[in-house]
């Protein structure tokens, strides 16, 4: 009897150490749909036996799930970068990357300084860069071989086939290809509207050169295939979309820099699981598993070794569009003091009123 319960004793405290021991490991992860697929979700439990559990979302649905738990409930989530700092400043949701934990080597060098300078409160950052896309012009390169540049939404050659949106990217566009940084400009708001009342009027000053100001995406799309436009401010996805249908049609990234926006990786304040986190970033950013994403949701990628491992259409696509010195000239978007989009809103609505 007592040898039996000594058996029994031992056969518990095995069972209960190998509870223990097998008590799996979990990733609450706050994310877009379609940041996390299936299969490297289930790669990265395979690889680390952490379990990922993800919770999607948008921007603004981050910033009040954080808020309200001040940072947290989430082990990572998915900011875009230019909604961080004003944020962290105000609510401190997140807490610093700890840059030595991430594999720098596999992320373009340029994306990484963006992210790091945009991201930036006091002597901290608080993102790494994941993914990417781009705002440029859509050109039908037949009717309008020459359209390199924004200032082509200007150019009498193009008239009544150039289309636009009445939004602040067309007044930030084209003020860079007069030659103006308007990102610079963000500290000092009287300079900001200086310039953007002088881009304003040279939207008003060729009004009549334009088809029309597009309400959205299907509308551009529908107008290029048409011929109703040659040149048009749009997305790269769009342009690649149509280029797929019409060869002569392609997005081109302008030589004063496509726009563009990045979602990052950030760490909640209060996340648990630190090493599971910097784990997932460094998976994901991994070469052959950010084409996997590239293929599958058609966004750029931070990592710069995923171009050799894209499907060849979208590989194509990327070549196309974007030299390396290219994608080292995008202007990412920075953080947008409230008052710059006050000025922009009534410079824009002059535009739109004017005859």
């Amino acid at each position: 009897m007592n040898k039996k319960l000594t058996v029994a004793s031992i056969g518990l405290m095995g069972l209960l150490l190998s509870g223990t021991v097998l008590a799996q490991e979990t990733l609450k992860l706050l994310t877009w749909k379609g940041y996390a697929p299936k299969a490297l979700v289930d790669k990265f439990q395979q690889e680390t036996g952490i379990k990922v559990e993800t919770t999607y979302s948008n921007n603004e649905e981050m910033i009040a799930k954080l808020r309200a738990t001040r940072g947290a409930g989430f082990d990572l989530a998915q900011p875009s970068q230019d909604r961080i700092s004003s944020v962290q400043a105000k609510f401190k949701i997140y807490r610093p990357i700890d840059y030595d934990k991430i594999n720098a080597a596999q992320i373009f060098p340029s994306m990484l300084a963006a992210v790091q300078k945009n991201t930036r409160v006091g002597s901290d950052s608080y993102g790494v860069p994941f993914c990417y896309g781009t705002s440029g012009l859509i050109v039908n390169k037949k009717m309008a071989p020459q359209a390199l540049d924004y200032d082509a939404l200007l150019d009498p050659a193009y008239k009544g086939r150039i289309s636009y949106r009445l939004k602040r990217p067309t007044l930030i566009a084209l003020a860079f290809s007069s030659g103006e940084d308007p990102f610079v400009k963000y500290d000092d708001p009287k300079a900001y509207q200086a310039l953007m009342e002088k881009i304003g009027q040279k939207m008003i000053e060729t009004k009549s050169l334009v088809k029309n100001y597009y309400p959205n995406g299907d509308t551009l799309l529908e107008m290029m295939r048409s011929g109703e436009a040659h040149v048009a401010l749009g997305w790269d996805n769009g342009g690649w979309k149509l280029h797929a249908e019409n060869p002569d049609i392609d997005f081109v990234a302008p030589r004063s820099g496509a726009l563009g926006w990045i979602d990052t990786f950030a760490i909640p304040a209060k996340a648990k699981n630190l090493d599971g986190a910097y784990q997932w970033i460094n998976f994901m950013l991994r070469p052959e598993n950010a084409a996997y994403f590239t293929n599958q949701e058609k966004y750029g990628t931070a990592s710069k070794g995923a171009d050799a491992h894209l499907d060849q259409q979208i590989r194509d696509n990327f070549d196309r569009s974007f030299t390396a010195a290219d994608i080292d000239n995008i202007k990412w978007y920075p953080p947008v003091p409230a008052k710059l989009e006050q000025i922009e809103g009534k410079i824009l609505d002059r535009v739109k009123a004017a005859r």
